[in-house]
């Protein structure tokens, strides 16, 4: 892996070299790269280090949004009634990210102005959630706080100022660390290079996640041939309670 980095490295420079010259009309960019473009998620995992690392030109400050793909998302209300705890009202969010993570190398809170941030979304605070239905400010604000409470005790959103780190001569690096249980699909990761409180540049990087091996077919079979996973799963059902009945026959 570190002759590769090395390679890449390399390989970016001289791609930013032609911008370097053209002067400082051009001289703005970010190149970002991951050490792995898929992550295979098997029986057996435990979750997942990826090295996400670049080089910038140009003035500024680094900002990186990961988001995962996007989908609608349900939050209930539990209240107690009768000494019983009941499901009361649910929400629902439409396109909502199933994944969300911000990494910096600073506090954001001291440079990155508000406006940019709720303009890019960046930060669970600033995301644009909508609900499928209307509700009041009130209560919508009560179920979006439960949401990305939600979202966090899975460790699918946060937050992680300080853990990209800038080496020096323009080059930066920083690990992404998904959970066991991280959702599947396709993911951005956008790299902001912020200057004076203003977006000069955004690369995007893609990340995909997915199922591999028996369960990858499973999975497939069972969201693309319901019918047919639900028959076959009542038949070997059948014939495990036919083979069990046999054997303690036997016994």
């Amino acid at each position: 892996m570190a002759q590769r980095l090395f390679t890449t490295l390399i390989f970016m420079t001289i791609c930013i070299a032609p911008y370097l010259a053209a002067g400082p009309s051009r001289a703005q960019s970010v190149i970002a790269d991951l050490s792995e473009h898929f992550v295979g998620i098997t029986a057996d995992f435990t979750g997942a280090k990826i090295l996400f690392f670049g080089t910038v030109t140009g003035p500024g400050k680094l900002v990186v949004v990961i988001s995962g793909p996007a989908k609608d998302i349900t939050v209930g209300n539990k209240v107690q009634r009768v000494g019983i705890w009941i499901n009361d009202e649910n929400v629902t969010f439409k396109n909502t990210p199933s994944f969300y993570r911000v990494l910096s190398s600073e506090p954001l809170d001291e440079w990155l102005p508000l406006d940019t941030r709720e303009t890019k979304q960046i930060g669970v605070e600033y995301l644009k959630l909508e609900s499928t239905k209307a509700i009041g400010r009130a209560k919508a604000a009560d179920y979006r706080a439960a949401l990305v409470r939600n979202m966090q005790k899975k460790k699918y959103y946060g937050k992680a100022e300080g853990q990209l780190k800038l080496l020096g001569g323009g080059l930066f690096r920083a690990d992404i660390f998904l959970p066991s249980n991280v959702p599947t699909g396709d993911y951005t990761i956008k790299t902001y290079l912020v200057s004076f409180g203003r977006v000069t540049h955004m690369e995007v990087t893609p990340l995909n996640i997915n199922k591999t091996g028996i369960g990858a077919e499973i999975y497939r079979v069972a969201h693309q041939h319901g019918a047919l996973y639900g028959v076959a799963a009542i038949i070997i059902a059948v014939l495990a309670g036919l083979g069990g009945n046999a054997i303690f026959r036997k016994s």
